[in-house]
């Protein structure tokens, strides 16, 4: 009976052992990373030398299309005009979970060539930098998910899900529909995906480490309105009480001095509550106190004269842009007009927020008028998901001891088309100083990125995309 018992009980806890111990992870190849920067290299310069200032897009998408086919990629383009193509390219998975869209917009903002040291397309290495329009914005990503696809397809990547790359135009500007916006509206099952990642985010280097990974899960959306004011017109020796220009710059000031509610979102929370624990003293002093209803007030001042990009991710934003009135300098107009740039929290109302400003200006000489804009507002990206776990996973494998934080953009991307349908989205990007964000960044005078910033983002770009997309 005992040794019966005990031959039984061996048995129970070998096969518990057996159930309780996982199967070996399929071992998926390994990537030499040194081996890598060459080719890295000369497709990153290749794609900054080709001048894509908007319009010129689909010279960028044939040189994609020629590098996917020549790998046995599938490759298709969708262009609403001929010279602005977007490319769509798939590796298929097993099917077992929902596409991951590796996403990056291949036009660029225009250049002013007496600014540069260097050409402006040149791809120039100097410094230890490349030099050229699209460095920072988006050609580093651009880069990185050509990378992804092509070195998926030669390693013979085991996936539970399909790796998409989407190359799109009109990221920049897009008047006539051509990029994203004609994709999500036309073609959206070509792209369709559980996971997107593209720009948006950043890393930071302080003291020569890596300090902080920011990870975009939400924006604020862009609206426009414009403030037109209408009077008698007349001869300017002439006051009159009605003219337009006064008129439109009281309103001006009206808006100006309103501060639209603070308020935060989970994005922003977790922002300001981790940027709290990395930061110096005396900023640190001031994130915490934004958390604080009794101290955010004094909080929210201090922000808006030393940190206003950072106080603008507190509320909803009004800044007066443009002004266009008169045609003459003796001549009072019967109209005059400003154009106002509005960031709206994604979760704000617009129609109220329309309605609020026209009773902050209080003149019936002065009405806003909306203009309309395509993008969408949208719930921020999960913080919980398995993408941004991943994202957090891969940032403290890379860079040990570095923060993980979520931030909402105060500018906008192309995930505001994205998100509405339901897609996760977020955005990263490769490490830099604050001198290389603030001087030489997306939209600098000029645009340039550290070398070996390139290397580590496309690894990091890797890391990601095969951690959340490869069979285990």
């Amino acid at each position: 009976m005992n040794r019966g018992f005990g031959r039984i009980g061996c048995a129970c806890v070998a096969l518990v052992a057996l159930i309780a111990t996982p199967a070996p992870a399929e071992t998926q190849p390994m990537v030499d990373w040194k081996a890598q920067q060459t080719e890295i290299l000369r497709h990153y310069r290749d794609l900054v030398q080709i001048d894509t200032r908007s319009g010129n897009e689909t010279k960028a998408v044939n040189y994609l299309k020629q590098l996917f086919e020549a790998e046995g990629i599938p490759a298709e383009v969708f262009a609403l005009q001929p010279n602005r193509a977007n490319l769509v390219a798939r590796i298929k998975g097993n099917g077992k979970k929902r596409p991951l869209l590796l996403l990056a917009h291949t036009d660029v903002v225009g250049v002013q060539p007496e600014k540069w040291p260097v050409p402006p397309f040149s791809a120039a290495m100097k410094d230890g930098y490349i030099w050229g329009r699209g460095t920072a914005d988006d050609k580093d990503k651009l880069t990185a998910n050509l990378m992804v696809m092509l070195l998926a397809k030669r390693l013979g990547l085991k996936l539970d899900r399909d790796l998409i790359f989407l190359a799109e135009s009109g990221e920049e500007a897009d008047p006539d529909g051509v990029g994203m916006k004609y994709m999500v509206e036309q073609h959206f099952p070509a792209i369709d995906a559980e996971f997107a990642l593209t720009e948006g985010g950043g890393t930071v280097i302080e003291n020569g480490r890596v300090t902080a990974v920011n990870i975009a899960t939400t924006e604020k959306v862009p609206r426009r309105a414009m403030l037109v004011a209408t009077g008698t017109s007349g001869h300017g020796s002439v006051p009159r009480l009605d003219n337009p220009l006064i008129h439109l710059s009281q309103a001006i000031a009206k808006i100006a001095a309103w501060q639209t509610p603070m308020r935060l979102n989970d994005t922003t929370r977790a922002y300001f509550q981790q940027m709290a624990k990395i930061s110096a003293p005396d900023s640190a002093m001031q994130y915490r106190a934004l958390l604080n209803p009794a101290t955010a007030e004094a909080a929210q001042r201090w922000l808006a004269e030393h940190e206003p990009q950072r106080y603008s991710m507190l509320r909803t934003s009004i800044v007066p842009t443009e002004l266009k009135a008169g045609v003459g300098q003796n001549v009072i107009p019967s109209e005059a007009e400003a154009v106002l740039d509005i960031r709206v929290l994604p979760d704000d109302n617009v129609p109220k927020l329309f309605t609020g400003m026209a009773m902050v200006i209080g003149d019936p000489a002065v009405k806003v008028m909306p203009i309309p804009n395509p993008r969408q507002a949208a719930p921020p990206s999960r913080l919980d998901s398995v993408m941004y776990a991943t994202l957090e996973h891969v940032a403290h494998q890379m860079y040990p001891g570095a923060a993980v934080i979520p931030m909402m953009l105060t500018g906008a991307t192309d995930m505001s088309y994205l998100r509405p349908r339901g897609v996760q989205s977020y955005g990263i990007g490769p490490a830099v100083t604050e001198e290389d964000e603030v001087n030489y960044g997306a939209h600098s005078d000029v645009e340039r990125l550290p070398e070996q910033s390139l290397y580590k983002f496309v690894e990091f770009t890797w890391n990601a995309a095969v951690d959340v997309s490869a069979g285990k």
